[in-house]
């Protein structure tokens, strides 16, 4: 990991300066919504519309790219989410703020898909891994640093709209400013929607799900936190509590996922999901945040760390089902099923928190958290698990990620699956379909 540091290490600190002012300027419109008397459901649908732009510059911009280069298309969009942020306090009306936010996701995707193709670009077959390991670690740890810069300033004033603008206008001179040549760009043609859910199910309701569930974490975090009367301080405890539990818990549930029935593995953590949301619950309606905050964190922490874990999880079970060559076709029709639930996941919350106050947050998460759980089981009564030695790798992804990434993810888990396969097994090998298909798609 160290000789991938070494050779990419100006694009990874370009992607961590990225993720700060992201998760700076999530957090901050939260508390600054609160400020400016928004509404807690026009404070969602300014949530939601990250989401829409992101799965809007998700499918254009490799368009882009192809027509006008890596370059021209990286500095162009990192240039205008610095300009819309530095308008936030500017325009402080709930239009203007959607239409920034819709801005923004739209930019914030097309420069992950540019920097996850440099990335991807940087790395040989034998480091791929390493390199998505590493870009995983440092797009949280700049999420949790964006919430440390939460207490440094006001709110109510410029300052702090200021500090993710710089942010993201220094993270492309590192990356414009390396050596690395400008990777070629393609991308696999995605399966239909409808064939993935022949295919996997859960794996494609499971994707819908976790939408609202990231979406209700990364969006709508800070707007519960303020609802529920917390300090600044706590705020950015409370939302980088849940990276921080994304982040330590990856990989003990990445190590399960190789080891066991993998429906069992998304039905335990979505049940601990839930009674981490039901304890917050609890907390929330005995004393609110300011009587059981050490409870709160603690359930965030959990709440963090079940969630993100569980889209890497769904991907490697849903490649279990796949043909190998068809792992990475696949990535483009989750991110899409993904990015639907994230878009719904703010406005429903928003609904639950006006209704119920801000114990509704804690609703909306545990009855995803439940769905997922009671999907997952009446799935494990319509088919058989694969064996553990036919499924295929888990690799480790956020729901953060754009579809390039992800197609890595399964690119990696193509070429594992490839190797791990004994040539002698002709087509019952690792991620091969013919069988589990007839047992019930």
């Amino acid at each position: 990991m160290l000789h991938v540091l070494k050779n990419s290490w100006p694009l990874f600190l370009g992607i961590l300066l990225l993720m700060m002012g992201n998760g700076l300027q999530g957090s901050l419109l939260g508390v600054r919504g609160g400020i400016e008397g928004f509404s807690t459901g026009e404070m969602s649908v300014v949530m939601a519309a990250y989401f829409l732009g992101f799965l809007g510059g998700s499918r254009m911009a490799p368009e882009l790219i192809r027509r006008v280069g890596h370059v021209r298309v990286f500095a162009a969009l990192a240039s205008l989410i610095s300009a819309v942020l530095i308008l936030y306090p500017v325009l402080s009306d709930p239009v203007s703020w959607t239409l920034g936010r819709i801005v923004i996701g739209f930019c914030f995707s097309g420069v992950y898909v540019t920097a996850e193709s440099w990335l991807n670009n940087s790395a040989t077959n034998e480091t791929r891994g390493q390199a998505l390991s590493l870009y995983m670690i440092v797009q949280m740890a700049g999420v949790v640093a964006g919430q440390g810069l939460l207490a440094m300033g006001d709110p109510a004033g410029y300052v702090l709209f200021i500090i993710p603008s710089v942010l993201v206008s220094v993270s492309f001179a590192p990356i414009l400013l390396s050596v690395s040549p400008t990777p070629a760009f393609d991308t696999a043609k995605p399966l239909s929607l409808k064939a993935l859910y022949a295919i996997s199910p859960l794996g494609v309701v499971g994707m819908l799900i976790l939408g609202g569930l990231f979406a209700a974490q990364f969006g709508m975090a800070a707007v519960y936190a303020t609802e529920a009367g917390m300090t600044l301080a706590e705020i950015s405890m409370f939302v980088a509590s849940m990276s921080i539990g994304a982040l330590v818990l990856q990989f003990p549930i990445g190590w399960l996922s190789d080891r066991m029935d993998r429906r069992m593995l998304i039905l335990l953590i979505a049940l601990f999901g839930a009674l981490a949301g039901i304890a917050a619950f609890a907390a929330e309606r005995a004393g609110g945040a300011n009587g059981n905050f050490a409870l709160i964190l603690a359930a965030g922490f959990l709440i963090g760390g079940m969630t993100s874990p569980l889209y890497a999880l769904l991907l490697a079970y849903t490649n279990d089902f796949l043909e190998v060559d068809d792992m990475a076709a696949a990535s483009g029709g989750l991110v899409f099923v993904n990015g639907l639930g994230a878009i719904a996941g703010p406005i429903i919350v928003g609904w639950l928190m006006a209704a119920f106050g801000p114990p509704g947050y804690f609703i909306f998460i545990t009855a995803l958290m439940l769905s997922l759980a009671g999907y997952a089981l009446w799935r494990m009564s319509r088919r058989p698990a694969p064996s553990v030695e036919e499924t295929s790798p888990y690799t480790p992804v956020l729901p953060s990620a754009s579809p390039v990434a992800v197609e890595v993810a399964q690119e990696l888990a193509q070429e594992m699956a490839g190797e791990s396969e004994d040539p002698d097994e002709g087509e019952g090998g690792p991620g091969k379909t013919a069988e589990n298909s007839e047992r019930g798609g």
